[in-house]
């Protein structure tokens, strides 16, 4: 059994934030696979790939409390962390650039740290979606709050162009880590 699971905040207000990019690309994977959200259990949505093996999961918690929900699902369905996968937004990636990891730290995003905290491992896949950081004249001291107000803020018109491009991919780099693995998949995509 594989788990994929977007990170975002639910709620249509949140629905475009950069927060959400999780969210949006298993949108975009589900709708290519046509599978639908039509299931709920522990705090998440849920999809199944029909022939089963493959459950997608956005977790209907807001993102800071994301391992409540992934934890269960994890045992729920009897996924080995290897065949589980994160797709999160990424404030230190470059605006669209993809990064495949399989493992290692939060790096400072609290849903990530929600699902490390609940594992109790940091030992599992994601996939990292580049949101930048504000140019210094928008945010010219980084603070917590400067941080937060930018990931709940909504994508640009042209940040948003450029977002759409990479869903796509996101969406080949996920269907690489279902049928090759995570190392073909970082080796394709990063």
């Amino acid at each position: 059994m594989k788990l994929i699971v977007g990170l975002g905040n639910p709620g249509q207000s949140y629905a475009h934030n950069r927060h959400n990019i999780g969210f949006r690309c298993l949108n975009h994977f589900a709708r290519r696979q046509g599978i639908r959200f039509d299931s709920r259990w522990e705090k998440a949505r849920l999809g199944q790939v029909a022939e089963g093996g493959v459950v997608l999961a956005k977790p209907q918690t807001f993102m800071n409390l994301s391992g409540l929900s992934v934890s269960r699902l994890v045992k729920k369905y009897d996924v080995a962390l290897s065949d589980l996968l994160v797709v999160h937004d990424d404030l230190d990636l470059p605006l669209a650039r993809i990064r495949l990891r399989s493992g290692g730290s939060s790096g400072g995003h609290k849903g990530v740290s929600s699902i490390i905290s609940s594992l109790g491992t940091q030992d599992f896949p994601r996939l990292r979606v580049g949101i930048g950081r504000p140019a210094a004249s928008e945010n010219p001291v980084e603070t917590d709050e400067g941080v937060i107000s930018y990931v709940l803020g909504d994508f640009t018109p042209e940040e948003a162009r450029i977002v759409a491009q990479v869903i796509p991919r996101v969406s080949q780099a996920i269907v690489c880590f279902l049928t090759e693995g995570i190392s073909s998949a970082m080796n394709s995509y990063n």
